[in-house]
């Protein structure tokens, strides 16, 4: 067993001090993969019962179908025009949905720096070309402060 901390030699306490660094690390992992476990039951868990809710939404969406197809029935459409015209109004929604998405992906501009960047370093372009462009904050960095006294009227 070790003395008093003033009778330990250096050697003893940097021993000391690596075993409780290396004991306080171990702790800390065994905390991150405790609370990591957890966090992963729970977010198992919540994806299930969404999994399970948009199961049930499938199912009213084929019940209202039907519903609204017997009440087409019910006015005095015969069958299969009113089933028919059920099917053509979900088509169209889907391909209403299928355009809008097609869309949404025309607008993706891919990866221009990163292709860029391949083709300088494939070149042998110099580093200068491979200069980001300039953020927001860095547009106007080369002009001079405002006069803090802007905008006050002097009496």
């Amino acid at each position: 067993m070790a003395g008093p901390p003033e009778e330990e030699s250096l050697g003893a306490l940097v021993a000391q001090a690596s075993q409780h660094v290396s004991t306080l690390i171990r702790a800390e992992i065994e905390l991150a993969k405790s609370e990591l476990k957890f966090n992963a039951t729970r977010v198992g868990t919540a994806a299930a019962l969404f999994a399970a809710a948009a199961f049930m939404l499938h199912l009213c969406l084929i019940l209202l179908s039907f519903a609204l197809a017997y009440g087409l029935v019910q006015l005095g459409m015969m069958t299969w025009l009113a089933f028919l015209i059920v099917t053509v109004l979900y088509v169209v929604v889907a391909g209403l949905l299928a355009l809008i998405g097609w869309r949404r992906l025309k607008g993706l501009t891919g990866m221009k720096r990163t292709a860029r960047s391949l083709r300088t370093l494939k070149d042998g372009t110099p580093e200068e070309a491979l200069a980001p462009p300039e953020t927001a904050g860095q547009l106007g960095g080369h002009r001079a402060p405002v006069p803090s006294d802007v905008g006050r009227t002097r009496p």
